[in-house]
């Protein structure tokens, strides 16, 4: 699916393998961009970017069973931020947004994202919040 995606410049998916078996996959996430519902976000993030209408989005981020605890979905969502980052610098889009599984929200919450007002596990992170913690 990841390929199928790809070859229609739909999405972008990124792979951490193992190490010691490179034909086993760690985990992996895929980038997008999103239209944006700015009614959603909080008035202050309105007045800012009032004409703004898309996010980058992380459309999926997953662990395999087998590594998690390691600290590798923390490894995959600083690489997924880094890369939407860069993308921000040349298409500017002002917030990342993420639709968590179930469970996951809290995951997301511990590196600075903020559950939208009308969605419980849909969630955003400012791109001058992302810049502001990785510099």
């Amino acid at each position: 699916m990841a390929s199928q995606q790809a070859k229609k410049d739909s999405t972008r998916t990124f792979i951490l393998e193992d190490e010691a078996s490179e034909s086993k996959i760690v985990g992996f996430y895929t980038l997008t961009m999103t239209p944006v519902d700015l009614k959603a976000l909080p008035s202050q993030l309105q007045k800012k970017h009032p004409s703004s209408i898309s996010g980058g989005l992380i459309a999926r981020l997953a662990v395999d069973e087998r590594y998690k605890g390691k600290g590798y979905g923390e490894w995959l969502l600083l690489d997924a931020l880094k890369k939407l980052l860069q993308a921000s610098d040349s298409v500017g889009f002002p917030i990342v947004i993420v639709d968590a599984k179930d469970g996951a929200k809290h995951f997301y919450e511990k590196y600075g994202f903020t559950t939208f007002r009308d969605a419980e596990n849909k969630l955003f992170i400012t791109i001058a919040d992302i810049r502001s913690s990785l510099d």
